[in-house]
């Protein structure tokens, strides 16, 4: 007597969907950390006055991209 066993490939818990759920994952910090890096250096680039006018000083710049980019 034979038996045959079937196996689903799209199983979620194969180790190719979670190198690939990784990468993904990666992928997408890596681009909300450069979004964090350019929202700092665009508002570096302001002047104070101009930083005045946003109600922001120097001191805030990272904490306000920050939350920008991650929302906290």
């Amino acid at each position: 007597m034979a038996f045959v066993t079937a196996t689903d490939i799209r199983n979620e818990n194969t180790i190719v969907a979670r190198i690939s759920a990784f990468v993904a994952e990666q992928a997408a910090a890596f681009a909300d950390y450069r979004l964090y890096r350019r929202t700092v250096n665009e508002l570096s680039e302001l002047s104070s006055a101009e930083l005045s006018d946003l109600g922001m000083s120097r001191a805030s710049i990272v904490s306000v991209a920050y939350a920008s980019v991650y929302g906290e």
